[in-house]
């Protein structure tokens, strides 16, 4: 199912969270270009479509035009400088969204190659919920996960038991 070079346990439990709450049937615009997990998703019977890569700190158009009964947005908001603009724009009714979270053993993720691949925010649990509240959304489910390293070292040791992942599934005030 999926591909060895692929997040297995962060892809399996959001799939799991997603065909938790979302049916196959319900469209989806997943923020964020075309990617490996959207085609997870699709070949579990979902019908996705994705953003094009614009910078939806600025551009909302694929946000707001789109027709999409459900929002998905998989480690998108910590890329995001005011993620909370793309959030209330959303006019879906329904928003399934992960993040990696904080950790304060582990400084905020930044590509030294890719200018775009880098977290702008890393939120805690309670931030990324405020976020949602104040942009519109209520809460209804979320689910934390590990993401272990295997490596040899303090910090792998300290990923066995600090959650690394936070999934929500929330709709439209």
């Amino acid at each position: 199912m999926y591909e060895n070079n692929f997040p297995n346990k962060r892809y399996k439990h959001t799939l799991a969270f997603l065909q938790k709450h979302i049916k196959p049937s319900e469209s989806i615009l997943d923020l964020g270009v075309d990617n490996p997990f959207s085609k997870i998703m699709r070949s579990n019977g979902y019908q996705v479509e994705n953003t094009g890569g614009e910078d939806l700190d600025i551009d909302f158009d694929a946000v707001t035009k789109s027709k999409a009964e459900v929002v998905t947005a998989f480690e998108i908001f910590e890329h995001l400088v005011a993620p909370f603009n793309v959030l209330s724009e959303i006019k879906a009714d329904k928003l399934v969204a992960s993040i990696p979270m904080r950790l304060w053993f582990s400084s905020a993720y930044r590509s030294k190659i890719d200018p775009w691949d880098r977290h702008y925010h890393e939120f805690e649990d309670w931030q990324f919920d405020w976020l949602l509240e104040k942009s519109g959304w209520v809460i209804k489910d979320s689910a934390k996960w590990t993401n272990p390293a295997k490596k040899i070292g303090l910090r792998p040791l300290l990923r066995l038991f600090t959650n690394r992942y936070y999934i929500v599934y929330a709709e439209r005030k």
